[in-house]
């Protein structure tokens, strides 16, 4: 190796290390980060279902799971065991030209070492399509291998052609005992001394993220004073253990949480599950137009007045905004989830939707045209009739009655009304 080829790699090499180097300061999730397999804790899954993870032989990986599952660690460790250089890059930080810069570097250093290259991309979700299409000719020539972390199904995220080239490795959140002992090793290393109590409690909270239940002990060894006092750790703790997202899996498991608690009438369900996505900062007109949405999906005729409620509220919403809207999306959700229940009009138009794709084009009878035909049947006013009704078609052919109302409310009588009419045919 030349004189300006070695000074060139121990220069990258110290760049990309220096964060490596492992402190007193450092965070304790960091600190406790293990550097072999062995160490590597509550995802033995993985190794079963891909044994190759185990050898020196690797390929490129997408690592996929929530935070604090040991996505990082695990590229860290696997590029140690095979001896390779391993160059890490957050897509967040940086895009196609910065990667480019790295890549054409540690080329410069294969050269000199001959070690196989990995290229780290962190929250690899972040590149648009063009920018993961940029990464095909290396991992397609085998340039270097591509590991990919992501706390999105990368089968929505990352694109078909890239995909097909990685294995996809899934990482589960840690059990409750796995995290128990990966703080009792934290609390014994680093001499924090807390509580097995707290410990316990701990690890319940963490929601399977190892770097969580970490940086909730960081909190005890920095506060030594309070490392027995589960009332205050409690509360320290409980402040940052709840989590949302807008726009991944929670959202949306909560806002459906929220719509079966109203159709199926309880308010209380319901109450509380808007609260969860208030104190979790969900937008609340995007929730008023669910509950406008409930209102005709759910509770349609049976009883009118739930979407003129739900309308108020979504205006109302929009133009008070937080806090005190939320006054408001509480008095429309308790009034939409106690109130009576139909979907008759939802299934009415799903059905005569159906209809209508299954066939051509319809054709409208001649008497109901804007301007019908000379010599049509004329069309029969029903206001000039007893009872507002006459009998005459509306359709150029025999269809299916779409609208079944139900019992509930406002439907009762629709329904009473609809089939007095019918007996008149």
């Amino acid at each position: 190796m030349t004189e300006q080829g070695e000074l060139f790699n121990n220069n990258f090499k110290k760049t990309q290390e220096k964060q490596e180097v492992v402190s007193s300061s450092a965070p304790l999730a960091y600190r406790m980060r293990p550097n072999a397999l062995e160490f590597f804790k509550g995802q033995e899954h993985i190794f079963s279902r891909h044994p190759f993870l185990k050898s020196h032989k690797l390929t490129s990986i997408i690592f996929w799971g929530p935070p604090g599952t040991g996505k990082t660690t695990l590229a860290n460790i696997l590029a140690n065991q095979t001896n390779a250089e391993l160059y890490k890059f957050s897509a967040v930080l940086g895009g196609v030209n910065e990667l480019k810069k790295i890549i054409t570097r540690s080329f410069e250093v294969k050269e000199y070492n001959q070690k196989n290259i990995i290229i780290f991309i962190d929250e690899i979700h972040r590149f648009n399509k063009a920018q993961q299409d940029a990464l095909l000719p290396y991992v397609e020539e085998g340039s270097f291998i591509l590991f990919g972390a992501t706390t999105e199904n990368p089968r929505a995220s990352i694109n078909k052609a890239l995909l097909s080239r990685l294995h996809v490795i899934e990482l589960k959140p840690l059990s409750e005992s796995n995290l128990v002992d990966i703080l009792k090793s934290a609390n014994e290393k680093f001499q924090i001394y807390a509580s097995e109590e707290v410990i316990n409690f701990i690890a319940d909270y963490s929601r399977g993220d190892a770097r969580s239940a970490l940086n909730y002990l960081e909190i005890v060894e920095k506060n030594p004073d309070i490392k027995n006092n589960l009332t205050k750790i409690r509360h320290l703790i409980l402040e940052n253990a709840r989590d949302y997202d807008k726009n991944q899996d929670r959202h949306y498991d909560v806002i459906s949480a929220f719509i079966k608690s109203m159709r199926g009438s309880d308010p209380h369900a319901a109450i509380f599950w808007l609260a969860v996505m208030l104190d979790g900062g969900e937008d609340p007109v995007f929730i008023a137009r669910r509950l406008v949405i409930f209102a005709s999906e759910d509770i349609g005729n049976s009883d009118p007045l739930a979407l003129s409620i739900a309308v108020n509220a979504l205006t109302a919403t929009s133009q008070i905004g937080m806090p005190e809207a939320r006054i408001t999306l509480a008095q429309a959700t308790c009034y939409l989830a106690s109130t009576v229940k139909s979907n008759a009009s939802y299934k009415a138009i799903n059905e005569a939707i159906a209809y209508v794709q299954s066939g051509g084009t319809q054709k409208v009878p001649d008497h109901l045209k804007n301007y019908p035909p000379a010599n049509t049947p004329q069309y029969l006013y029903p206001h000039d009739f007893e009872g507002n009704w006459v009998n005459q078609t509306y359709t150029s052919s025999s269809i299916p009655k779409f609208y079944q109302p139900g019992i509930n409310g406002r439907e009762k009588f629709l329904k009473e009304r609809l089939d007095g009419l019918n007996s008149k045919k």
